[in-house]
């Protein structure tokens, strides 16, 4: 018997670990095919999960996962493969927004992942 699935396509006990969990580590690959990972936020919102780059399209594993859209969300022991694509559309970069407010309310962080010059670097994660 399967498990149910989100309509996402990530279980929905992917989906609560991932909503749950302040950081993550992100698998990309290097140009020359060597994996590397670099932890980072991720939010769920409407049962889609989020990421942003601090650094705008200057973060190194943002440009990696650009490149090659394929990598893997490192959390709790678990490997969960992603599809990363571009939340280029203004419903959703406000949707990663508040769930980052939500998500990381006082944390001193939390205005460098708000700043205009970073929304552009928001991406929407499919299963990969």
């Amino acid at each position: 018997m399967t498990e149910p699935r989100d309509v996402t396509g990530f279980a929905p006990e992917d989906l609560e670990l991932l909503d749950r969990e302040r950081e993550v580590e992100i698998e990309t690959w290097s140009m020359a095919g060597e994996p590397r990972r670099t932890v980072i936020w991720v939010v769920v919102a409407d049962a889609v999960p989020y990421v942003r780059s601090v650094r705008g399209e200057r973060g190194r594993w943002y440009r990696d996962i650009r490149t090659e859209r394929h990598g893997a969300l490192h959390v709790a022991a678990r490997a969960i493969p992603i599809r990363a694509v571009p939340a280029d559309d203004e419903a959703g970069i406000a949707a990663c927004s508040a769930a980052l407010e939500r998500k990381y309310a006082g944390d001193f962080s939390l205005p460098s992942m708000l700043r205009p010059e970073v929304l552009g670097a928001t991406l929407r994660l499919e299963p990969g």
